[in-house]
């Protein structure tokens, strides 16, 4: 490898394509993480929701997912984006423009040794999983069309209000220092509460849903959910932007968390109905990423088995009556909302100085070590701005989701009709998961190619059988 007079091998020598402030090391690092949280949603997301369902509800479901990951894309560079980081319009919210300026898209991010089309690209993901992420709370009677309407929308004036006010620097609750580090107020909080206001506005499943709905492939959702569960490395592994330390404790925190809140609620499924439910481990797993996503890297590893404990048992505990296809309240919101205060209880001084790289002895102080710094009022104040957080993302996600229900039921109904709940993939898609014959023919088809419409055999009737 030859050296120049810098004393820098070649390949890191800046130009045009690897600018000064550009760290290639991170920017492939982050492609990554991106990539690995695409992959949580397509096809992580589209199939564990096809398989997690009765059979008649599996490609409505997993379409769900695949439309919304490509329309808040389209809707991402169009408005999103500058909406949720770009200049500020007002306190909670930044002016919508375009991201597709090769000149913006190659200058530097607002954070970290990146490109900002590196930046555009890894919060898409995070948006467009939000949007999945609520569509399991409406699987199985939601109106495809309302459906179609309801992702831009809620992408405009929701998602962009939350990541602007707690992710971007200039918004209201980042400048008060509030922690979350990957997303459990912008994300699953946000997801939790919206899922379920809109469940509200879009009523029940069909009666005969609610009380049997068994899934159609426990095998697939398995796969689904451990495409879930390793892309999460990225999903916290990404949000210090560069391939540090702080990048290497997060990931690690995950998994212990999310392996612990597993077997914890695993155990409690076994010791209160006598059985080891694999769609009960599936959601321990999912409440662990939940809840540790905001302190990822901010907590001690200790704290992340403690963190595991609890959100594989307080919502085991608050799973209730409210009509939640995929129980995103409970997995999303209050893990999402539980993970936010134990991150104001345990966040670590010095990670947290390593993740915001500010010296700050008044700002992100868990009150744990406050209390045993003689800082009780500092960690205190975070315990303050951390359910302050809580509250702005429920308010701000009930208003707006109910908005954007009653505007939509005006243009199309929100439910399907009882024709369609009642048939499911065919009466909206035309389509079926699972071929029971071959080149995909439906079992009628078969009867009828094999027999002809005159050759079908009759049926008996009761009164020819008695005489028989």
């Amino acid at each position: 490898m030859s050296f120049n007079v810098s004393g820098l091998p070649e390949n890191l020598l800046p130009d045009d394509a690897s600018p000064e402030w550009m760290s290639k090391a991170d920017n492939a690092w982050q492609l990554t993480a991106a990539t690995l949280v695409g992959l949580q949603s397509v096809p992580g997301l589209v199939i564990l929701y096809g398989s997690i369902v009765k059979k008649k509800w599996a490609v409505n479901s997993a379409f769900m997912a695949l439309y919304a990951f490509a329309a808040v894309l389209v809707c991402w560079v169009g408005w999103g984006y500058q909406m949720s980081f770009g200049k500020k319009m007002i306190h909670f919210w930044g002016r919508p423009d375009v991201s597709l300026d090769e000149n913006f898209l190659l200058s530097r991010a607002f954070a970290g040794y990146l490109p900002n089309a590196t930046m555009v690209y890894f919060q898409f993901v995070f948006a467009a999983i939000t949007l999945i992420l609520i569509a399991g709370a409406l699987l199985g009677r939601m109106n495809f069309h309302a459906w179609m309407l309801f992702v831009p929308l809620w992408l405009t004036f929701s998602y962009t209000i939350g990541a602007y006010s707690i992710w971007c620097p200039e918004g209201w609750l980042a400048k008060l220092g509030i922690i979350d580090y990957s997303g459990g107020f912008v994300i699953h909080l946000s997801s939790g509460v919206a899922g379920f206001t809109a469940a509200y506005w879009v009523g029940p499943r069909a009666t005969k849903d609610r009380e049997r709905f068994p899934p159609n492939n426990i095998l697939l959702m398995l796969a689904g959910a451990g495409l879930l569960w390793m892309g999460w490395t990225g999903f916290n592994g990404g949000d210090p932007y560069n391939a540090g330390t702080d990048a290497s404790l997060a990931v690690l925190n995950t998994h212990v968390c999310t392996a612990t809140s597993l077997l914890t609620w695993l155990i409690l499924d076994i010791l209160f109905f006598g059985k080891p439910s694999v769609i009960g481990a599936t959601q321990g797993m999912i409440t662990g990423l939940v809840c540790i996503t905001p302190a990822a890297g901010v907590v001690q590893g200790w704290a992340a088995i403690l963190m595991g404990m609890m959100s594989g048992s307080i919502p085991w505990y608050t799973m209730m009556r409210v009509d939640d296809t995929m129980a995103v309240f409970h997995t999303h919101a209050v893990a999402g909302s539980l993970g936010g205060i134990l991150a104001g209880f345990f966040a670590n001084p010095k990670l947290n100085r390593i993740f915001y790289l500010v010296d700050d002895w008044e700002h992100y102080i868990g009150l744990a070590y406050g209390f045993q710094s003689n800082r009780a009022s500092a960690g205190f104040r975070q315990m303050g701005v951390q359910l302050l957080g809580i509250s702005f993302v429920i308010a701000l996600n009930i208003f707006t989701t109910s908005v954007i229900c009653v505007l939509i039921r005006i243009v199309v109904p929100l439910r399907l009709t009882d024709e369609e709940l009642q048939t499911g993939d065919d009466a909206i898609h035309g389509e079926e998961a699972y071929a029971l014959w071959g080149d995909g023919e439906k079992y009628e088809s078969r009867i009828n190619s094999a027999y002809g419409a005159e050759d079908f055999p009759p049926a008996v009737s009761k009164g020819e059988l008695e005489m028989a």
